[in-house]
């Protein structure tokens, strides 16, 4: 029998899509019988009173747990969230559940012997529950108390050669797309880059000094499966400069029928014959592809590599060779502010190592203006908008570039600089009167 009645969790049990309740149980039934012998370090009905605490929060329609405390580990200033139960009492094996972030690998590549190795150690030494990934990325470990926190730490590390990720006001753990491993459209190789920076960051990651978080993400194509321009302060996303390379006999074998669209992803039903007219070339956004003939034209200064043809068509159209990345900024979920996608900053950079460009002129000089004039938990996509872009270039250097204009100016004012305007802006009152008779 359940050691607490959850009939408001149960109703979560119910339809046909799958429940984290069903997995709670599982695991509190797994650790009650406890057929591998397990040592468990903290209290084995964990599991049964975070079921128990949170059909308390339905019951009374708000949380019972008490966010933050001073808690982490020797060194690091995050990777531990704390997290206190307010009913220790009645819920004791819950009184303390901290999260730890672990830092996932480039690309999320896992052995099933390290899986295995992580899965060991939370079983003993947490409650068993994970999160495959949390949304910066990394592996996140729900529930723990405070006396575990150095076992674990000194275990990732010594025995499992891995390392706490980011939490605070601090650099969050890096994140890629699978990239060139396995992805044809990738453009720059973003487990290489995003392991870089992870390792030559790790101060900012573990030793919170930002006014928030701060956020990097690298998509390897325009495909953007990272979603990185939307949810990251600094968005990587691959792209090329030259023209989209395109096989006319592969065109003309996807009209006729011989090449199935979108790889035959949707081949589940009869759309019907193929129609490049229908699906590719009246659905692309800027207009900049025509058939002459049965020839496939593109006019590749207009296209903005929104991806859809050459996804529809792989075998036909391929990504170009002059490859490279563009970087956005500000990009952010609700916080203070409501939510904002990424501002296009540098339009294509080469993304070569040992990727010292994208440090000294991108990261660090748009840290150092963050830093210096960002308000406590301002993301930096806020800053921009309180200060204004014109602000971040002259922060980085950056030229203004006519692609970085979002939408075309409502404000009718020009506000000069005092370089700008002949003679600046302080005038001597007296040489004007010499011109003007009382």
């Amino acid at each position: 029998m359940a050691k607490h009645e959850t009939p408001l969790l149960d109703q979560l049990e119910s339809g046909p899509w799958p429940s984290f309740v069903d997995d709670l149980k599982q695991e509190a039934a797994s650790r009650a019988k406890n057929e591998k012998n397990v040592e468990y370090q903290i209290p084995v009905d964990v599991v049964e009173d975070l079921l128990g605490v949170l059909e308390l929060s339905f019951k009374h329609g708000r949380t019972h747990w008490k966010h933050g405390g001073i808690v982490g580990v020797f060194g690091y200033g995050g990777g531990v969230i704390g997290r206190y139960c307010d009913q220790p009492e009645q819920f004791p094996g819950v009184a303390h559940f901290h999260t730890m972030r672990v830092s996932q690998p480039a690309g999320k590549f896992y052995t099933t012997e390290y899986l295995e190795s992580i899965c060991e150690l939370w079983d003993r030494r947490g409650s068993g529950i994970t999160n495959m990934h949390g949304s910066t990325g990394d592996i996140i470990f729900l529930g723990t108390t405070t006396p575990q926190l150095e076992e674990i730490f000194y275990e990732l590390g010594h025995n499992l050669n891995q390392d706490l990720g980011g939490s605070g006001s601090n650099l969050r753990t890096p994140s890629d797309c699978i990239g060139e491993a396995r992805c044809q459209y990738a453009c720059f190789d973003t487990q290489a880059l995003c392991h870089d920076l992870t390792n030559e960051y790790q101060d900012e990651l573990h030793r919170p000094a930002f006014p928030y978080k701060f956020k990097l993400k690298f998509d390897g194509c325009p495909n953007c499966c990272v979603a990185s321009i939307a949810r990251s302060d600094l968005s990587f996303i691959g792209t090329w400069r030259d023209d989209i390379k395109i096989d006319q006999e592969a065109v003309q074998a996807y009209i006729g029928g011989e090449f199935p669209p979108n790889g035959g992803a949707h081949s589940g039903r009869d759309w019907g014959p193929f129609d490049i007219e229908k699906e590719i070339i009246g659905l692309c956004p800027t207009s900049c592809m025509w058939m002459e003939g049965k020839k496939l034209m593109i006019d590749d200064r207009e296209c903005t590599r929104c991806m859809h043809c050459i996804n529809a068509m792989p075998r036909a159209l391929r990504i170009g060779d002059d490859r490279g990345c563009s970087i956005f900024a500000g990009a952010k979920a609700p916080i203070l502010d409501g939510a904002q996608m990424g501002s296009l900053i540098v339009p294509f950079i080469k993304v070569e190592e040992p990727y010292e460009e994208i440090k000294e002129t991108v990261i660090e000089p748009i840290w150092d203006w963050w830093m210096e004039e960002g308000k406590n938990r301002e993301r930096l996509g806020e800053l921009m908008k309180r200060q204004g872009f014109q602000k971040l270039l002259e922060a980085t250097g950056f030229k203004p570039d006519p692609r970085m204009v979002q939408e075309p100016r409502t404000n009718p004012y020009i506000f000069w600089k005092e370089d700008e305007v002949e003679g600046g802006f302080e005038r001597d009152i007296n040489e004007f009167r010499k011109y003007h008779q009382r």
